[in-house]
């Protein structure tokens, strides 16, 4: 060790340090024997006064500069060395509390109590009583204060008023049985509705009242960190970590390579039934990174975004909201459920964080990994891996996406045969499927800057911007609500009628008092089908206005023309139309349609609205209290895609010619009555199962495929 002369720090000042007659002036390299005195001397007396320092000057012949600059260096080391030692042994104590922490919880999962065989009390008896008392003081506070106000307004005190009999709700009658393959069977069944439930209602969450500790915040935060880095790494990481398929070109995660490169992933790997799904795709989108990050980080406009995909989402606890203004930094704790449009496959449910950080200027990555509550793993199956999307901004407000997709799927049921291939290939809900969903979606709302649209005569009413903004509000809307009366959702509130009979039918029912919607009690019915015909052919039929008397039953045979068109996307299927029916009585009719289409699908939604109506949505008017009841189709790929050429993009694989087949969701909802107490029986779930039996019926002789 070198210790300098003059002040310790042998920078030589404004001095040639390289001068070698210089250096050996500043510098002087002290002898063992010196360092062994100086350190014997320091372990008895760190801080040597001026006589001491005397003393040693003279025993070791150094200067006592030197002595003193010494001491002062051995201090700042020996400092330097108890602050280390006591980091690590604080991270230590750390890790060690966290295994703990992660090690009880595990235990928790398996724990039952003794007396009753159910799962054990989470808090102490005595903090429950004391909540308790507390949410009844400001309860009882909350009465007061309402009790004042309304003193005011009635004349006399509250507490004159007669005391409010409870209401009583007469249950719906549904002089039903319940179905089963075999059709009916069993006694009748009395079946209630909560009144004025809907998709619009708070649903009911695995975990309605979180109380989050510090201990899981930290622990959140990092295994959000943990999991970004390891996101940016599948992101950007090519082989051998991800290959491309030889049978369709998609990016294909190699497990073992995975494997090697995140050894902590093995330890979810324990139970042999458990699925690995994981994907990766890219693309250019309509929108700069900013507003994209902004709608994925707030849950509404994320359903918003992918209403075809995302069944509901919401925001359980806000950890980050991010820093100085930005969403960088952001942390949420969120519950989602992920669909596929159809009866027959269930929603996956994920307690996950989302995590964004601006990697550089203009270039952001999100995050989603499941964490992990004792009460949700015995739910849900279904656990995501980190997996999320970099967002990197172009010019002329353009954003390039890459999106990674990786959860691990435990089939606890046996997946529907229509849909086995379709899901076991990752199709259903991998990044291909969300990024031709981002790409499209858009595109719509690039599509609302467009002052252009092409109209025909609709009484004399063409629609301006705002006029076309309204309907673009009208027709979302309408496709939302088509999507949520086919979820299998149990979070919407829809109380299943009937399960799947002879035909093939889900028959659900609700009471709404909603102002989107007619009050009254609704059925929703449908029912999925497979044609062997391409998901192209199979939209181009549905959309084409010549081919709808051939399918839509409630036409009677009647020709329709479209009188309206609003274009929504750069594919001349993605659009909003209005459309007129001839020699009809109801001449003030009309029915508004939504059909869009890209590589993971396509939907055709419609749903009648009178004339009055649709001009209160044209002249720019709010059209929120426009009731719509949408009926309509879902068309995918079977997954069976045929031999081809193996470079073939994986878009022209979903929805592509090379499919084999399509898979066809066709769902109604019917006003069956707007009286307060309905009462409903057994012919009103068969009317509804003719409906849906006799327009699949007709689909299939219009395509010329077999009627079975």
């Amino acid at each position: 060790m070198e210790y300098g002369s003059g002040g310790g720090s042998g920078s030589g000042g404004d001095h040639d340090a390289s001068d070698p007659q210089r250096r050996k002036k500043r510098y002087h390299r002290h002898t063992a024997h010196q360092i062994q005195k100086l350190e014997s001397t320091f372990k008895d007396c760190p801080h040597p006064d001026e006589k001491q320092r005397l003393q040693l000057s003279r025993e070791l012949g150094l200067a006592p500069r030197q002595i003193k600059f010494w001491f002062q260096n051995r201090r700042t080391q020996m400092k330097a060395q108890h602050e280390r030692a006591d980091n690590c042994a604080l991270r230590a104590e750390n890790d060690k509390i966290r295994c703990e922490n992660i090690a009880i919880r595990e235990a928790l999962k398996n724990v039952i109590c003794p007396s009753c065989g159910g799962p054990p009390v989470t808090e102490d008896s005595y903090f429950d009583e004391h909540k308790l008392r507390m949410e009844n003081a400001q309860l009882r506070e909350e009465l007061d204060r309402v009790s004042s106000i309304a003193a005011k307004y009635i004349g006399r005190p509250i507490t004159q008023l007669p005391p409010v009999q409870p209401l009583h709700m007469s249950s719906l009658d549904l002089s039903i049985a319940t179905l089963n393959s075999q059709g009916f069977n069993g006694p009748s069944l009395d079946l209630d509705l909560l009144p004025c439930s809907s998709s619009t209602d708070q649903p009911n969450l695995p975990f309605q009242h979180l109380v989050i500790s510090d201990m899981d915040k930290s622990l959140m935060a990092d295994i959000a960190a943990n999991a970004m880095e390891e996101l940016l790494r599948l992101l950007q990481t090519n082989e051998p970590l991800w290959v491309k398929s030889s049978h369709d070109g998609r990016d294909v995660l190699d497990l073992e390579s995975y494997h090697r490169m995140f050894p902590r992933a093995n330890a979810h790997l324990k139970n042999p039934n458990v699925r690995i799904e994981a994907s990766r795709d890219s693309g250019v989108v309509i929108m700069n990174a900013l507003a994209l990050v902004d709608m994925f980080m707030d849950c509404n406009k994320w359903v918003e975004l992918f209403p075809t995909m995302v069944s509901m989402a919401k925001t359980m606890e806000v950890l980050s909201s991010g820093m100085m203004g930005s969403r960088a930094g952001s942390l949420q704790l969120m519950y989602e459920e992920l669909q596929v449009l159809s009866p027959l496959v269930a929603t996956r449910e994920f307690c996950i964080l989302r995590y964004c950080r601006q990697v550089e200027q203009g270039s952001w990555a999100i995050v989603n990994v499941s964490y992990d509550f004792a009460q949700f793993v015995s739910q849900c199956p279904s656990r995501r891996l980190p997996s999320g999307c970099l967002i990197q901004d172009m010019p002329n407000g353009y954003c390039k996406v890459t999106w990674v997709e990786h959860v691990e799927i435990e089939d606890k049921t046996a997946v529907h045969r229509l849909y086995r291939e379709l899901i076991h290939s990752g199709l259903a809900f991998g990044a291909e499927r969300w990024m031709a969903i981002i790409q499209r979606m858009c595109e719509r709302f690039a599509c609302l800057m467009v002052s252009g649209t092409s109209t025909r005569d609709l009484g004399g009413v063409i629609p301006s911007p705002d006029g076309k903004r309204s309907m673009m509000k009208l027709a979302q809307r309408m496709v939302n609500n088509f999507c949520t009366s086919i979820s299998t959702s149990s979070s919407h509130r829809w109380t299943t009628l009937s399960g799947f009979n002879e035909v093939g039918v889900r028959v659900s029912a609700h009471k709404s008092s909603d102002p989107g919607q007619p009050s009254g009690v609704v059925f929703s019915a449908a029912t999925t089908f497979w044609l062997p015909v391409s998901p192209q052919n199979v939209f181009n039929f549905f959309k084409d206005e010549r081919t709808r008397p051939q399918w839509d039953v409630l036409s009677n045979g009647n020709a329709v023309q479209e009188v309206a068109h609003i274009a929504n996307g750069s594919h001349p299927g993605n659009c909003i139309s209005v459309l007129r029916a001839f020699n009809t009585s109801q001449n003030n009719m009309l029915i508004l349609q939504e059909s869009c289409i890209d590589s993971s699908g396509s939907l055709v939604v419609y749903c009648p609205v009178d004339l009055h109506a649709i001009n209160i949505a044209m002249s720019g008017e709010d059209p929120s209290y426009i009731p719509l009841l949408p009926s309509g189709f879902t068309i995918s790929s079977d997954g069976q895609s045929q031999q081809g050429d193996g470079a073939s993009s994986s878009s022209s694989n979903v929805l592509g010619n090379s499919s084999s087949g399509s898979l066809i969701t066709v769902a109604f909802q019917i006003l069956v009555s707007s009286l307060p107490s309905a009462k409903l029986n057994m012919e009103s779930v068969e009317t509804v199962n003719n409906l849906i039996g006799t327009t699949v019926q007709q689909i299939k002789s219009a395509l010329n495929c077999p009627a079975s």
